[in-house]
């Protein structure tokens, strides 16, 4: 009998035990809700009370129980491995919210390039070569990557200045110099200036150049608009055309700029061709160049050209690569896109109507142009088509059976400068309402035409040319957002 009690009064013990511990877990639980910041004060209490309840039963029926109350303790238990992996998910959240929202790094590659069949294998081998360089496009940067150079052949080599980087490659080719030293992101200008350029060098030497991002410039319209109320705000979504780091240096082929209502629940995606012919503020002096090669010279100059070109203001940018659509759309378990148009483009078949796709299939819609009637313009539509499908995904219930998967995606894939608070006002708002949102499309149009640009000012390339008819739409379009109106033709996403 002395050993029954003995035992009951461990059981006893170890009931309390887990109970307290249950008890204890619960309070970090709700402390990670409360540094999540993204429920309101009325779901916090009704959590907190909830769990409060279970804590209190299971220490009741502990206290109360004559026996070990095994089922009792196993519930307890399970509360608290449930509890435990709610809080490290909950603050593993947190801290990918505030990982993206922090300022990066921007990362520029440059390379060393020699012709093909140049005997220079290293870059100890080209080492007593003359080198073109230019210091008018991102000098800095060429500058550091110059020094960099040096350091690795052990002395200063030679160099002879051009003033842009078409010319380096030229004078490379007509062996006036042995070498050339440029930013890869300049690699697509190349090839529109010199037609195979990439199968006739070889790259002998790279090296990353890492610097901080400037601040946006704002407010760059020409006539200062009204004060945009808090409820409204305009986003640049900036596609760059590379795999891997965020950071990295590179033109913009996606340019969509959504202006969200949130009191209304209005978005308009607004889409750019990327090969608008447009002046580059700060930049370019007045010349026109396409819109892609504003993401060259920094995010800060592609929404400074959209800001002069729609005459509003863009308070907010994220910035995504190849790498992120891919592993956002996997995490959400694929999304649906309409196209209206039929097409094949390698192993991408897509029909006219809604189609199921996965994250490569995803991102080779929104980048195909050649097979689609429209080209370009068509790709920014099916761009926007993208979008919607992951608005359409992220605000249903199938993000939760992801949530872990798209934390992981987001994580290192999008770069952003809206302020975490911001981020958690939005979510806290779409859980407590659990609104519907109405989503308009526009996309401006041009007319193509060969010119030389900016960045290559020696060679006519194709350009289109901005329809101000279409420009004057779509800024009357951000005025009825602004003032609250709802957009006819908007898509219903819930």
């Amino acid at each position: 009998m002395a050993r029954k009690i003995k035992i009951d009064t461990l059981a006893k013990k170890i009931g309390i035990g887990i109970s307290i511990a249950q008890f204890l877990v619960s309070i970090v639980f709700m402390v990670s809700l409360y540094i999540l910041n993204m429920f309101s004060t009325k779901y916090l209490v009704f959590i907190g009370l909830i769990l409060l309840i279970f804590a209190l039963i299971t220490l009741t029926g502990q206290l109360a129980a004559r026996k070990n109350a095994i089922f009792g303790k196993l519930i307890g238990l399970f509360f608290i491995v449930v509890l435990a992996f709610g809080s490290y998910f909950i603050l593993k959240m947190d801290a990918t919210i505030q990982n993206m929202t922090q300022k990066s790094d921007k990362v520029d590659t440059v390379v060393v390039a020699v012709l093909a069949d140049d005997p220079a294998q290293t870059l100890r081998d080209a080492r007593d070569y003359n080198f073109g360089v230019q210091y008018k496009f991102k000098g800095d940067v060429i500058k550091d990557a110059v020094e960099k150079i040096n350091t690795e052949v052990n002395q200063t080599v030679d160099t002879t200045e051009y003033t842009s980087v078409p010319e380096q490659a030229h004078a490379l080719f007509a062996n006036e110099v042995g070498a050339i030293v440029y930013n890869e992101a300049y690699t697509s200008i190349l090839e529109d200036e010199i037609e195979g350029y990439s199968d006739q060098v070889r790259i002998i030497y790279s090296c990353d150049i890492v610097s901080e991002v400037k601040e946006i410039v704002l407010n760059t319209v020409a006539e200062p608009e009204p004060e945009i109320d808090d409820h409204t705000f305009a986003l640049y979504i900036s596609g760059i055309d590379v795999y891997g780091n965020i950071g990295t240096t590179s033109r913009s082929d996606v340019n969509i700029i959504a202006v969200v209502n949130t009191d209304t629940h209005q978005v308009l995606l607004i889409t750019t061709p990327r090969d608008y012919y447009v002046p580059i503020p700060t930049v370019s002096g007045g010349e026109r160049d396409k819109l892609t090669h504003a993401g060259i010279y920094g995010v800060e100059a592609s929404i400074a050209t959209l800001e002069q070109l729609y005459e509003m203001n863009i308070v907010y940018y994220a910035r995504v690569n190849f790498t992120s659509v891919v592993k956002i759309v996997n995490a959400l378990g694929g999304i649906s896109v309409y196209s209206n148009q039929s097409f094949t483009a390698g192993n991408l078949t897509i029909h006219e109507g809604y189609n199921d796709l996965n994250g490569e299939q995803a991102l080779a819609f929104s980048r195909e142009r050649h097979n689609v009637d429209g080209g370009d313009f068509q790709r920014g539509k099916n761009q926007q088509e993208v979008i919607k499908g992951i608005i359409r995904k992220a605000i249903s219930p199938a993000i939760l059976l992801g949530a872990n998967d798209i934390l992981n995606s987001v994580s290192g894939n999008v770069d952003t400068n809206m302020p975490t608070s911001e981020i958690q006002d939005l979510i806290k708002d779409q859980l407590d309402t659990r609104a519907s949102w109405n989503i308009k499309s526009m996309a401006a149009v041009g007319t193509g035409d060969s010119q030389t640009c900016y960045s290559i000012p020696n060679s006519y390339v194709y350009v289109a040319w901005p329809d101000q008819n279409s420009i004057d739409e779509i800024k009357a379009a951000v005025e009825a957002v602004k003032n609250g109106e709802l957009l006819d033709g908007s898509e219903v996403a819930q």
